[in-house]
């Protein structure tokens, strides 16, 4: 009998967990059904990278599945104006880069707001930009000394960017516009064509996110001049800012960010938050971004609601006097 009775007690405990475990842990029972997470751009590139890291963490910690649906497209506005229309259910997750910031003021017309069609959650890494050359094409060693060479001899260098109205590419524009330069930009379909194109001595210079260029700085194809970061990154920690260059408010990275669309109820809200940043902070996840140069920021929502207002700002300014514009 008492056999009887522990057996029935240890089965409706076994059974209570797996409801709690069906239900979720979260608020409400979240998640009690898979979550997708979009990013708008395409397989392989840091944004798709990060998001995967943490989604895999998450889905191993929540013991529910967090999938990533990738939908590139016209800069990343697909992708982030389908997030912007979704069900405010906890269900949807937006994973973006500094595009959510950049583009209402690169095109004419974007298919979300900003402000009100978002609740910001973290930035959960950051990318820095990185300004390089070609030694062999190019023998300076400091940004000063490219800025130099630039405008002894206008026109004939060309800078190469991983796409138009990109964080690295506005960095460049930043740069030209610090110093008059008369340097042609050649954008490319990404930061690994950008690269491949300065190693083949067709564009000597680049601007380009940091992960895709380490492993070519390290073995010496191409020179870090400056990272383009309020402080100097691990994976490169003798390549000086370009602050520490001479250059000030220059700062200028590739954000890894997590949003939900608005109207989410807060207490969901608040604990995606935070099990992002637990996802995030995991030793696994820490490891594997400082390998690819990934910095951990996971800020707290205000933090990044107050960086999505200064930095749409900021990239406005560069945009109009530059006058750069995507149809």
């Amino acid at each position: 009998m008492k056999f009887a009775i522990r057996a029935l007690a240890f089965s409706a405990t076994l059974l209570f967990a797996a409801q709690a475990f069906a239900q979720g842990a979260g608020p409400g029972g979240w998640p009690n059904k898979p979550v997708k997470i979009i990013v708008p751009f395409a397989p392989g590139g840091p944004t798709d990278t990060a998001a995967r890291l943490i989604s895999q963490k998450m889905s191993e910690n929540l013991k529910q599945q967090f999938y990533i649906e990738n939908q590139a497209g016209a800069g990343g506005n697909l992708g982030m104006g389908n997030a912007a229309k979704a069900a405010p259910d906890g269900y949807t997750i937006l994973f973006v880069s500094s595009s959510f910031v950049v583009n209402p003021s690169l095109y004419d017309r974007v298919p979300y707001d900003p402000y009100k069609d978002f609740t910001p959650l973290t930035v959960a890494a950051t990318a820095a930009n990185v300004l390089l050359v070609n030694p062999a094409v190019l023998p300076v060693n400091t940004p000063k000394e490219l800025a130099d060479l630039i405008k002894a001899n206008p026109g004939k260098y060309t800078f190469a960017s991983a796409g138009t109205g990109t964080t690295p590419h506005l960095s460049g524009e930043l740069f030209k516009l610090t110093y008059k330069l008369d340097t042609v930009h050649v954008p490319f379909g990404g930061a690994g064509p950008a690269i491949q194109s300065i190693v083949a001595g067709h564009t000597p210079l680049a601007f380009t996110s940091l992960p895709p260029a380490v492993p070519f700085i390290k073995d010496g194809t191409l020179r870090a001049l400056a990272v383009a970061n309020k402080t100097r990154v691990k994976v490169l920690p003798d390549v000086p800012t370009l602050a520490e260059a001479g250059i000030p408010d220059q700062e200028a990275d590739t954000f890894q960010a997590v949003l939900v669309p608005a109207g989410v109820p807060k207490d969901i809200s608040n604990f995606i938050y935070q099990e992002v940043v637990k996802a995030t902070k995991s030793p696994e996840v820490t490891a594997k971004m400082d390998q690819l140069g990934l910095e951990i920021i996971c800020n707290t929502p205000e933090e990044f609601a107050r960086q999505i207002k200064f930095e749409i700002d900021k990239w406005g300014k560069v945009i109009h006097d530059a006058g750069i514009k995507v149809q």
